[in-house]
Parts: C-alpha cells; sequence; structure tokens
C-alpha cells in the first residue's frame, strides 16, 4: 500500500477566507476536485458520503471529489476554504483505496498550515462563492496553469503542506479498500457526475474503445454488477439523497437523477425501497435542511 501512496499527487486549485451568509445554499454540487473547509466563526450545514455535517468553529471538513454535496447557511459563517485534486498513479483515486474522516478537531498545526498555503497563493481566492462560477472544466485548467508559474520553493512547499492537511484525515485503523483500475474509476466518476443526463452502456463503452458487450462484461466481472443496473441503482440513491436534503419536487428529482418522469421515478423508488418517495421523504424528516 505505502508504495501506491508513493505516487500520491496533490495539485493545489483556490485557497481563501469567506464570510458567508444565507446566499450560501447550494444543491446537487458535484466537483472533479477534494474541498478542506476550516470553520472560525458561525454554523451551516453540509450533507456528503450520506452523512450529514453540522459545521462549527476549530473543526475541518474534508469533501471528496466526484461526491454529491449539499451546502446551507441560514445565517452566518466563516471558514478557510482550501480546494485541491488528488491523483494517485495512473489517475486513480485515493478515496477508491483508503478510509478518511470527514470531520476533525483543528490544532494550532492546523491553523498554520492553512494560513501558509493561503499565503502563498494570495490570488488565488474565489471571487464568486457559486459552484457554477468556478466549478466547470476551463475554469479548472485556467487555474491549474498558475502552478506552472510558482517558484521551486512555493511549489514544493504548498505540496508539503497540503499533504500535511490531507494526512489528518486518513483512516489509519481500517483496511485497505479494493483497488480497481484508473479507467473505471473515471467511468465511475463520470457515470456520477452525468446522472441528469442520457446514459447508456454504448456511450460508456467508448471511454475504453469496447464494444457495449465486451466493456458489460468486464464491468460486471470487476463489480459484481452489470453496468446498466449500477446506473440505476445510483439514480435511485441520489434521489434518496435529494429527498433527505433538499426540498425539490418530485419532478425535479427525477429531472436532476435522469430517472426522467415521476411516475417512473415512483415506480424504480419502490421496487428498490417497498415505500413511494413520498413517505421516505417523510421518514426522517430531522435531516432536511
Amino acid at each position: 500500500m505505502n508504495k501506491i501512496l508513493q505516487s500520491l499527487k496533490l495539485t493545489f486549485l483556490h485557497g481563501g477566507y469567506s464570510k458567508l451568509n444565507s446566499e450560501w445554499d447550494y444543491d446537487n454540487v458535484i466537483s472533479p476536485f477534494s474541498r478542506l473547509y476550516l470553520v472560525t466563526k458561525g454554523t451551516a450545514k453540509m450533507y456528503h458520503s450520506y452523512e450529514e455535517f453540522d459545521l462549527e468553529s476549530d473543526h475541518i471538513y474534508l469533501v471528496p471529489s466526484f461526491t454529491y454535496s449539499r451546502f446551507k447557511c441560514d445565517d452566518h459563517l466563516e471558514l478557510y476554504y482550501i480546494h485541491f485534486i488528488e491523483e494517485l498513479g495512473d489517475r486513480l483515486s485515493i478515496y477508491d483505496v483508503k478510509d478518511f474522516r470527514y470531520d476533525i478537531e483543528a490544532t494550532d498545526d492546523h491553523f498554520s498550515y492553512f494560513k501558509n498555503i493561503i499565503q502563498l497563493h494570495p490570488k488565488r481566492y474565489l471571487v464568486d462563492d457559486d459552484p457554477k462560477i468556478y466549478d466547470n472544466q476551463k475554469f479548472l485548467v485556467e487555474t491549474e496553469r498558475k502552478n506552472d508559474l510558482l517558484s521551486a520553493k512555493s511549489f514544493i512547499e504548498t505540496q508539503g503542506l497540503l499533504q500535511l492537511l490531507f494526512a489528518s484525515f486518513v483512516q489509519n485503523s481500517k483496511s485497505s479498500k479494493l483497488n480497481i483500475r484508473s479507467d473505471f474509476h473515471e467511468v465511475l466518476n463520470y457515470i456520477k457526475g452525468h446522472l441528469h443526463e442520457q446514459l447508456t452502456v454504448a456511450d460508456l463503452a467508448k471511454y475504453f474503445n469496447l464494444s457495449a458487450d465486451h466493456f458489460s462484461r468486464v464491468f460486471q466481472q470487476k463489480f459484481g454488477i452489470r453496468p446498466s443496473k449500477y446506473i440505476q441503482t445510483i439514480r435511485i440513491e441520489r434521489s434518496e439523497t435529494l429527498l433527505l436534503t433538499t426540498n425539490n419536487t418530485l419532478a425535479e428529482i427525477a429531472e436532476k437523477t435522469g430517472l426522467g418522469t415521476v411516475s417512473y421515478l415512483s415506480r424504480m423508488f419502490k421496487l428498490k425501497n417497498g415505500i413511494t418517495p413520498e413517505l421516505f421523504g417523510k421518514k426522517d424528516p430531522e435531516v432536511n435542511f
């Protein structure tokens, strides 16, 4: 495992300090990069990885890449933030091979790491907090290019500080997860990020220059499930998350998850859970934002 970890690469994107209010209210955020938040004042709620987090002062929070996220502040929140891309080996993600905590209590060292990174990159803050503004490929490419302009000292120091922060979240007590091929990691991320679009096995097979039949066989061998069934499962799981964490209508949820119509959403949902989406949404109302 340590041999694999030697190839870990962390690419700094953005960093700064934000004072947020009730306008910080974003749903269906699925970013190709990871986030670190160090809260200094106020409170807010965050949802990802099927967990709800109450953001509180002097805590650091990790949000993995390619993960459905929901953010909501009712009043006031202040935090340091850092966004970065993580790669392991041949574009594999470390989230596939290690388990992580997502909420830890901040130490004086953590505060120092955040401040030092931001001081190294004083112009890399976000002008707008809306993910729709900065969470796109063009913006990411332009941001990554700025790292080429760094001095060797600043580049190496940034890498070291990022690794110290990131290492704080690794669950050393758990065993490693299944190590999957990087190309399949990419297609899983693509599925999660494009659920609202039409996804066919034939389209996904193009990622590998394979026929749809061969792709389906390889996918099932690796994950024990047909790709079409996997897509359907992820869509239903996403609808469960949206029901519990948003006030979206069933029509909006059907559109966001690629299930198309309310009737089809309801039929597939009941087939998996044994109850309708309406009843599921009322099952645990206290988790709603």
